[in-house]
């Protein structure tokens, strides 16, 4: 992400509905697998402006690490509940990485080239028990400006991302699609911006703010998909199989994880940007 795209979040994450009922149902399924405490540890790596982590700063230590400095700024000048560091995780975590509890990589593994590299370390360093939240974009069809404004390099679908920790020590909580019920909404915009050959909001993105009585509605309908996730998690529903985004929760247990690279057998990614700059968390 550069400028713009920050500055964009910092100015709307607090109220667009995509935002908002993400941090909703990133919140619910937080407090089911590590219950609110000031002694547990929540770091978000790839944190940005810090909407994300300042959602759960009243009730868990908060630490937030980014690449950027501007995002990191931006977020401490916002969210002083939560500490926010720029740098590169684990290795600028010494002392806080191996007490966190809950690593959440909310968008953050489709910015950098080996998505296989950054999540095995990330787990090598953790300590059995520690709880994973990621969060990606799905659906190959659905690229557009918006992916390249932002610097991604993929989109995933459900077997790509499972084969990020597939053979890695972590028992899988929950996989499954999301932003379902708004999936054909999206689909429509975005099939319309590709032929227009723009993206519909500002930097470059899909990110526009609707009427207040629309952005509610949005935010209701994206949200309630909340509870049949925290039951996918209970094991009392099924995954959603199809969305514009996927999620994770995973659970890393004991045993020995030297990062590794991409696997031979899983292809380059064909549709990296030409132009993308993205910067490894």
């Amino acid at each position: 992400m550069q400028s713009p795209q920050f500055q964009l979040h910092a100015e709307i994450e607090d109220r667009h509905w995509w935002f908002v009922a993400r941090r909703q149902i990133m919140r619910r399924l937080v407090e089911h697998v590590v219950p609110p405490s000031k002694e547990a540890t929540v770091v978000d790596v790839g944190c940005g402006t810090g909407a994300n982590l300042a959602a759960l700063a009243d009730d868990y230590d908060c630490v937030g690490i980014d690449t950027s400095a501007e995002a990191v700024r931006l977020a401490q000048a916002r969210f002083p509940a939560a500490r926010f560091l720029c740098g590169r995780a684990p290795g600028d975590l010494a002392g806080i990485w191996e007490q966190a509890r809950m690593v959440l990589l909310m968008d953050v593994l489709e910015h950098v080239p080996d998505d296989f590299e950054l999540l095995s370390s990330l787990m090598a360093a953790a300590r059995a028990g520690t709880h994973f939240l990621l969060t990606v974009p799905a659906d190959l069809s659905l690229w557009s400006e918006h992916d390249e404004s932002f610097g991604h390099f993929r989109r995933y679908d459900m077997s790509r991302f499972r084969q990020l920790w597939r053979q890695l020590p972590v028992t899988t909580l929950l996989s499954s699609h999301f932003n379902t019920r708004l999936y054909p909404l999206v689909k429509a915009v975005r099939l319309n911006n590709r032929r227009r050959g723009k993206a519909s909001g500002a930097a470059g993105t899909d990110f526009q703010m609707p009427s207040p009585r629309v952005n509610r509605l949005l935010t209701q309908c994206f949200a309630g998909e909340s509870e049949r996730l925290t039951n996918v998690l209970r094991r009392r529903a099924r995954p959603y199989r199809h969305g514009v985004s996927l999620i994770a929760v995973l659970r890393r247990d004991a045993g020995r994880l030297s990062p590794r690279t991409r696997p031979a057998h899983i292809l380059p990614d064909v549709y990296v940007p030409a132009a993308s700059a993205a910067s490894a968390v």
